[in-house]
Formats: structure tokens, sequence, C-alpha cells
């Protein structure tokens, strides 16, 4: 799928401006080479950890009003599109709703339209975090993308969302749901899929509960998409985002590094997510 890919050219020269004056704090990692946790992409935080992943009570909402200076592009008179104030990569942009609405709450036809706007012009990685237990770090509603060509691996687990989503790898032990997605979906049916995979993983329904009733994240490509229910946010000192379903581990200065060598990835992840009791057999 040939993407124009305006709104990254847009990020990215945002994100020159923004670094010059001091709006953007990239976050400053390093790569471990693997020991073990193959096809899992673990970096060692070197900045100093960033306010949104301290455990310090409740959190200011840093989105109303936004920072002007990472504005990259207003969706119409609903949601904008805002530069991640903390990015380990450049150009990794929020989707946001431009009046206040709650993270924890359900996503709606509108946040589904303007991810859609977004991505026929620029795909990647999509990931939402539905609550603190979930991994999210604000409570104003907000989607990320991490931008990719069409022609990249999207992340380190990609090949085996993939390959599982068409039915040729063994599913995981936690209670998830992974729907391959077809060419030329519209904001309709990624709502259809959302709506489909909270009532399967018993987080309740958009169209008539008030709110989800467990946390829960969402990852998404041009390929697949992973809903993930969660208990917990973190364990062993990793705190465990959307990302790590997609791969992607951060080593901060509270990780035990000696329990993730020695109980791996796959522990970690089903440590975090929730279990399968009481749900159908995924099929």
């Amino acid at each position: 799928m040939e993407r124009a890919e305006r709104i990254w050219s847009e990020a990215l020269e945002r994100s020159r401006g923004a670094l010059e004056g001091g709006s953007l704090v990239p976050l400053e990692t390093e790569w471990i080479p693997p020991q073990g946790w193959e096809p899992f992409h673990l970096r060692r935080l070197l900045s100093a950890t960033p306010k949104h992943l301290r455990a310090s009570g409740p959190k200011p909402n840093p989105f109303h009003p936004w920072d002007p200076q990472l504005q990259v592009r207003l969706l119409g008179d609903s949601h904008l599109l805002l530069l991640n104030k903390y990015p380990v990569q450049a150009g990794h942009v929020l989707l946001i709703t431009q009046e206040y609405a709650p993270q924890s709450s359900w996503l709606e036809s509108g946040d589904w339209a303007a991810v859609a706007r977004v991505d026929a012009d620029t795909g990647g990685l999509w990931f939402f975090n539905s609550c603190a237990e979930a991994g999210a770090s604000q409570p104003h509603r907000h989607l990320q993308l991490l931008p990719r060509h069409g022609d990249q691996i999207v992340c380190p687990l990609d090949g085996l969302l993939r390959a599982q989503s068409a039915g040729d790898e063994e599913s995981w032990p936690w209670a998830y749901r992974l729907t391959p997605r077809r060419p030329g979906e519209c904001a309709e049916d990624l709502a259809s899929t959302y709506q489909a995979h909270a009532l399967e993983l018993g987080l309740g329904d958009p169209a008539s509960d008030v709110r989800p009733l467990h946390p829960y994240n969402l990852i998404f490509s041009d390929h697949w998409f992973l809903t993930v229910r969660r208990q917990r946010e973190h364990v062993a000192g990793f705190s465990v985002n959307g990302l790590g379903f997609a791969g992607y581990l951060l080593l901060s200065e509270r990780s035990d590094l000696a329990w993730l060598q020695r109980e791996g990835p796959w522990s970690l992840l089903q440590a975090v997510a929730a279990g399968t009791e009481g749900l159908t057999p995924h099929t």
C-alpha cells in the first residue's frame, strides 16, 4: 500500500523545531544484545526516568491545553496529532481528542474515523493503553502511532502475529484476540473488530456498557489487529504497555534484568495479561 506519508514528514519537521525550543525531550536509550529473549527487542533507558513512568500518583493533563510546539496537524474539530514529548523514535505521534475524553472509556466512532484518516496517509504500528493498569500514562484519550514505511517490519513480533492471524502458529496462553486486517478497511471495519474483540474478551459491549470492565491494550498494523486483556501494569520492575505485546521492552532503573534472563519475555507478558478462565477458546 503506497502512502503519501505527509503526516510523517510534518511530524519530523515539527520535531526539529520542538527540539530546538525545548518542548521535545527525546529519551536516550541503548539496545541490549539478546541474551535469550529473541525476537524481543530490549532497550535500556539512559535518560532520567520521565515523569509518566514514575509512580507518583495522579497525573496532570498535559493535553488540555496541549503544547502548540508539539502540534503536528489538526484533524477537523474533534482530534489532532501531537508529538510524543518523550519519544524513543523520531516522529512518534499521539492522536488525541481536542476536548477532554477519558482514556478509560470506550473508543468511539469519531476516534476510529480519525485513525482511518491518518492511516490513509501514514501507516505503522498503532497502540492504545486503556488505563493505568494497561500502561497508560495520561488520563486524556490518546492513541499512539510509530510510523513505518510500507515495506518495513512494523515490530519484533510482526512475523509471529502475521503467522498466527493466518492460523499457522499456536495460540498464546492469555486472554487476547487477533484478527487479520484486509486491504481497504475503513473506520467502520476497525470499530467492528474492536467491538467484537471486546465482547469475546469479556471487556463489555461498547454499544451498551458505560465503560470497559477490564484493562486492555490494542495493537494493530496494516496486517493484523490485536486486543489483549490485562490484569496488571508491571512485574519484576518492568512497566509493560501495548508495545510489550509487539515485542518492545524497556529496561529502567527499577527493572530486574536477572528475572527477565531467568524467566524470559513470554513469562513477563503472561504475568501482566489476564488469564483465559471463563473465555470461549480462541480459534
